[in-house]
């Protein structure tokens, strides 16, 4: 959730205070961008994206909003990096459980574990597991993980 933003026109970038922190996100960014010859008019932090957006208006009229979560990903914030693995890796359990024809009490006798876990587990919005319960999962359903670094392009 945003709790206040502002627009810097000199360093041409949004400003957002939430409760991570501080974090900024560049006008280049933006769709539309502002620019020096159509600057922000007005701003506000939109109710109706639940608090997590900034909409905008141009002087030309345009308008345009600013998410939160496109600066997370745009400073790559491990705390969203994560969320987004997380989410991924679920994704993917999912779709090899429903292939798999494996029963959810299987399932749950080979993780040891209660079928409300499972559940927690299958969910794709429960981002309260952690990165090894999902992979003793992905494990039980005969899925190699692999994770690999790479040294990022500028």
């Amino acid at each position: 959730m945003i709790e206040s933003a502002r627009a810097d026109n000199k360093k041409r970038e949004w400003i957002f205070d939430s409760p991570q922190g501080t974090i900024t996100f560049p006008y280049a960014k933006c769709d539309p961008e502002p620019t020096a010859s159509d600057r922000v008019q007005t701003y506000f932090i939109d109710d109706e994206l639940a608090r997590e957006a900034v909409t905008y208006v141009l002087n030309s009229g345009r308008e345009g909003f600013v998410h939160i979560d496109m600066a997370l990903d745009y400073h790559r914030d491990p705390g969203y990096m994560r969320e987004l693995i997380l989410h991924q890796m679920t994704v993917d359990a999912l779709a090899v459980f429903r292939a798999s024809g494996l029963s959810k009490r299987e399932l749950i006798r080979r993780l040891k574990t209660s079928s409300a876990q499972l559940y927690r587990l299958l969910d794709p919005t429960n981002y309260s597991k952690s990165v090894d319960s999902m992979l003793e999962l992905l494990s039980v359903l005969g899925c190699d993980v692999e994770f690999s670094v790479h040294q990022r392009s500028a």
